[in-house]
């Protein structure tokens, strides 16, 4: 019996708490003798190891009353790594005044500070940072559209 990604989502959201502080940033089935689901949530204020596995609890439930207990697959509920890219719109609240670098759809690609979220949700402000010789100068900020983003990563800094 293979899991069907779509009604696994379905549970997912089910099993987010209902304050509606976390989200669901990815869902992953793989394809193999016993199936790893891998879900990856998020919440504008982050979220600790307590909420994973709070989901992960009720997720886990919901999948054993549908599929039965017989099934044989592995659950992995966790948060997006530093490194890995926005996937959602909300994931970039809690980052407004860190650097990002974005890559667009027309190829080019754009390192700045994130400076605003527009109210409507669908663009963000990003004041562009050029590297001339020794130095950094950042320009005014622009609108970007999320259509516009193909991948967006938050750049960390050691300093």
């Amino acid at each position: 019996m293979s899991l069907d990604r779509n009604l696994l989502l379905e549970m997912l959201r089910d099993s987010l708490p209902l304050e509606g502080t976390l989200f669901a940033v990815d869902l992953t089935v793989s394809d193999s003798v016993r199936p790893k689901v891998t879900v990856t949530l998020d919440g504008e204020q982050g979220l600790g190891i307590d909420e994973c596995a709070q989901v992960s609890r009720r997720l886990a439930r919901r999948i054993e009353e549908h599929y039965g207990d017989e099934l044989s697959y592995t659950l992995e509920v966790t948060s997006p790594g530093a490194d890995q890219p926005l996937r959602d719109p909300r994931q970039y609240v809690r980052h407004v005044g860190r650097t990002l670098h974005l890559k667009l759809q027309d190829g080019t690609e754009k390192t700045g500070k994130l400076e605003a979220i527009s109210p409507e949700g669908g663009s963000i402000e990003l004041a562009e940072i050029l590297k001339e010789k020794h130095k950094e100068k950042m320009l005014p900020a622009v609108t970007v559209p999320f259509q516009d983003i193909t991948e967006a990563v938050v750049v960390i800094s050691f300093k």
